[in-house]
């Protein structure tokens, strides 16, 4: 006698696995795990907030002796009174131009760079990355000197060309990309010069598209630091005409010098308007940054 086949309720057995999974008990270092990730969340977005929200106080009320967490009166006129008093539009148009200046050159510089020492094959490859790596370890203050002694004979203060040139190159987006560049196996650029394709053309039709989060994210790294530069642009720019946002918000603090009520709310306003454009690029290319980094920690 054949078997009788009786159909299976989905819809109640999904109802009863989620109840099995509802009612188990979850192990204590999962609680704890979740305890860690919200307080450093916390401690790592209550700075943000605090300027927010202290761009919207009076002054009167930034100079609490016991701080208010959230303001008592909202004074938009802040922002306003931050692109009056400072040439903020000025500030902004400067800092766009640098950071596409190092953009270009870092990029340009670092993909062709990263190509050489991942598939060329020469003499005193692996001495010369040494040396890019070297690069990372030492800091602006070390070389700034001549650097800048080279930038005033050639007449380069208070110019574009003396924010950018110095930032052309970048040790550390060759070191991410040359890293990424060897991941990819040797068969797709074999298969690609075997079509045709010259250096460039390998680099732009093969490389490239397949490094593509690794050069979203040290792309988005490299836009970060040359929109947060403060010490070489305060040093190679003496003149308003080439100052950036950085050092604008600096010189912000002395609008009122010598008078009792400091203007603190408009020096928050004005770092709010200063973060604007890394904030927004940050959760456009978010999704990128950490398959970026897993590329290019491969090699």
């Amino acid at each position: 006698m054949a078997d009788t086949y009786t159909p299976v309720d989905n819809a109640a057995l999904i109802k009863e696995v989620n109840e099995l999974h509802k009612h188990k008990k979850r192990p204590v270092s999962y609680h704890v795990q979740t305890v860690v990730a919200v307080i450093v969340t916390i401690v790592m977005l209550f700075p943000l907030y605090w300027m927010i929200a202290t761009s919207f106080k009076s002054a009167e009320e930034v100079q609490l002796v016991i701080p208010t967490l959230f303001p008592h009166e909202f004074h938009p006129e802040n922002y306003f009174n931050v692109l009056q008093k400072a040439n903020f539009m000025k500030y902004y148009w400067n800092t766009i131009v640098m950071t596409a200046g190092i953009l270009f050159f870092q990029v340009s510089t670092g993909i062709l760079a990263a190509y050489g020492f991942a598939v060329g094959r020469f003499k005193g490859r692996a001495a010369l990355f040494y040396v890019v790596l070297g690069a990372l370890m030492i800091p602006h203050q070390v070389t700034f000197i001549p650097i800048y002694i080279m930038c005033a004979n050639w007449n380069l203060c208070d110019t574009f060309l003396g924010l950018i040139l110095p930032e052309a190159v970048s040790a550390y987006y060759i070191f991410m990309l040359r890293n990424t560049f060897l991941s990819i196996d040797q068969s797709y650029i074999d298969a690609g010069r075997i079509d045709g394709l010259s250096r460039l053309g390998t680099i732009w039709y093969v490389l490239m598209p397949m490094s593509k989060a690794t050069i979203f994210t040290v792309t988005l790294v490299t836009f970060t630091n040359g929109w947060n530069a403060y010490f070489w642009p305060k040093i190679i720019a003496k003149n308003e005409v080439r100052r950036v946002l950085t050092v604008g918000l600096a010189q912000l603090k002395n609008t009122f010098a010598g008078q009792a009520v400091s203007n603190y709310h408009e020096i928050m306003a004005g770092a709010v308007l200063a973060i604007i454009p890394v904030v927004i690029l940050f959760l456009i290319f978010q999704k990128y940054m950490m398959t970026g980094y897993s590329k290019a920690a491969m090699k």
